[in-house]
């Protein structure tokens, strides 16, 4: 019998995004900060919240729009953008 889509061995959008947020977090927390995934929308939309130093820090914007969604885009095609969640 063949497998349906939700019975596919390949990984989910959500799945392919954590990965590539791990990829991203030392970085982050060396930052003294952190970033938690908390969900991907049907249209790709990424939603992370940001924890430590990153919370109310100047930079964060430019860290999720130039570093992370950049980041998600080159190896996620399906992403359609990345926003900031409390």
């Amino acid at each position: 019998m063949a497998k349906t889509a939700a019975q596919s061995d390949s990984p989910t959008l959500r799945d392919r995004v954590a990965r590539v947020i791990e990829l991203i977090r030392p970085a982050v927390q060396a930052d003294g900060g952190d970033l938690e995934l908390v969900g991907v929308t049907q249209s790709g939309l990424v939603r992370i919240r940001f924890h430590g130093a990153c919370v109310g820090c100047p930079s964060a914007s430019m860290t999720l729009q130039m570093g992370i969604e950049r980041n998600l885009k080159a190896h996620v095609p399906e992403v359609s953008g990345v926003e900031a969640v409390e």
